[in-house]
């Protein structure tokens, strides 16, 4: 199995253990709030290169 699968397995597996012992809001506050985060830690060079990467992905291209 790759690292990423492993990440991805990972962490379906603590959102089912957060869903479980926290209530739902809580549970969305933290899924949108963390990538949000890691987001504004970014350089502004870092997120200029981050937005330039995501927009090769778009669907016809």
């Amino acid at each position: 199995m790759s690292t990423q699968a492993k990440i991805a397995v990972g962490g379906v597996a603590v959102g089912l253990l957060l869903l479980i012992w926290l209530p739902l809001w809580a549970v969305l506050l933290m899924v949108v709030g963390v990538p949000v985060a890691a987001y504004l830690m970014l350089d502004p060079s870092q997120r200029r290169r981050l937005r330039r990467v995501s927009s090769r992905r778009q669907i016809g291209r």
